[in-house]
This record gives C-alpha cells, structure tokens and sequence, in this order.
C-alpha cells in the first residue's frame, strides 16, 4: 500500500507564508507526478500546482506567482511554498502522487487525507 502524509498547515494571515509538505511511503518503485489540490466548502476540489518527477510544474492562475511547489525525489516528498496569501486560498490541501509499484507496473493516483489552511482577512 502507498500512504501520503501532509503536514504544515495552519493558521495564518492575509500577506503571510505557509509551507506544507506531502511524504509518500510503501510499496514505490516510482513516482510519477505529484501535486496540490485544495477545496472549500464552496467550491470544488481544484488543482492547484503540479510537478513531474523531472521538475517540470504547472499552476493554477489564481497562484502564479505566489506558490511554489517542489520535491525531493530522493524522500518521496513533495512541498508547496505559499507567499502573500490570500483569504481565497482557505481550503482543505491534499496532496496526490501518481505511483507506480512496481517495476513496469499501471500507475495509480493516491491521495492523502488534506491539511486544512486558513487564512484570515
């Protein structure tokens, strides 16, 4: 089995930062892409930064420029730096790693079970 643990979240005012931060562990052989997605109680769950196991990324619009996400191949972690936040960004963030299992094995998507951030105006 594959498990993904987030951590980091928390409390924090407009204009500030927050880091979290996602570990994969079990049964890997390899992981593919990993990334950030968020929702709230008003919105559906959305992407919100993406990058593959070669350091390629992809953002959502609304974080351009303020988020920065990252990983560390070699601890099967990946992070998501957030600068000037904003009251939007609160929201459940969970993180999701497309893992293959075995050598040559179909890859599948895991999630884990969210870190909240608020952010307060």
């Amino acid at each position: 089995q594959v498990q993904l643990v987030e951590s980091g979240g928390g409390l924090v005012q407009a204009g500030g930062s927050l880091r979290v931060s996602c570990a994969a562990s079990g049964r890997i052989f390899k992981i593919n892409a990993m990334g950030w997605y968020r929702q709230n109680p008003e919105k559906q769950r959305e992407l919100v930064a993406t990058i593959t196991s070669g350091g390629h990324t992809n953002y959502a619009d609304s974080v351009k420029g303020r988020f920065t996400i990252s990983r560390d191949n070699a601890e099967n972690t990946v992070y998501l730096q957030m600068n000037s936040l904003k009251p939007e960004d609160t929201g459940v963030y969970y993180c999701n790693a497309n893992v293959e299992k075995y050598s040559f094995s179909i890859s599948m998507d895991y999630w884990g079970k969210g870190t909240l951030v608020t952010v307060s105006s």
